[in-house]
């Protein structure tokens, strides 16, 4: 089921304990700025601006959720890597994700999301890894899978199991995913509604 009926924007917030409790399964995306966040979401929510899309690295700072068809969320965090803001500003990012990754009890998954455009960058792998040593549930979706040929898009992502494989001994989940294509919709869907008939409400 990838027909999302409903899809609302709930707020922006720049700590974790002041978001909302809620009883919603949440999936969290996240990558290097620029990487393809908005307009994955926006693809995921068959939506054209749902999530803001900006040329400019940098430009979510906040965590922003959205509620779908009432039934789960997602939460769109700031990039990390590259970005034209100061180093207070990056810091800032950085304790906030930190903070939102450890203490959000709802979250299902985190998307890492990688450019398979170019080759495995190293502050990918380092992120990659620091999540999974904290145990936070990921998945990986390569973005912008229709802007390369068959041969080099393989090319990359061989490279890219490659790095990973230096330091895990088995990947995370791995998607391949194209927003203007709509390649890997169903895919991501069928995850999302696999992981959320593993969801157990926090009790109160």
């Amino acid at each position: 089921m990838t027909d999302v009926k409903q899809a609302d924007f709930l707020g922006s917030w720049e700590r974790q304990d002041a978001m909302p409790h809620t009883e919603f399964p949440e999936f969290a995306f996240i990558g290097r700025s620029n990487v393809g966040k908005s307009s994955l979401i926006n693809m995921l929510c068959s939506r054209k601006n749902m999530a803001r899309i900006s040329s400019h690295p940098g430009k979510t700072q906040t965590l922003n959720l959205f509620r779908i068809d009432r039934k789960l969320q997602f939460c769109d965090l700031p990039g990390y890597g590259y970005a034209k803001v100061s180093k207070v500003q990056r810091e800032k990012f950085s304790k906030m994700i930190q903070h939102y990754l450890m203490g959000r009890s709802n979250l299902m998954c985190l998307f890492v999301l990688v450019d398979l455009r170019i080759p495995p960058q190293e502050i990918d792998i380092e992120f990659i890894n620091t999540t999974g040593e904290a145990g936070i549930p990921m998945a990986i979706i390569g973005t912008k899978a229709d802007k390369l040929g068959k041969d080099k898009l393989q090319e990359n992502i061989d490279a890219i199991h490659k790095a990973l494989l230096e330091y895990w001994e088995e990947l995370p989940p791995f998607i391949i995913s194209s927003s203007e294509e709509k390649i890997g919709k169903e895919e991501i869907w069928n995850f999302i509604h696999q992981a959320c008939t593993l969801f157990k409400p926090e009790k109160k």
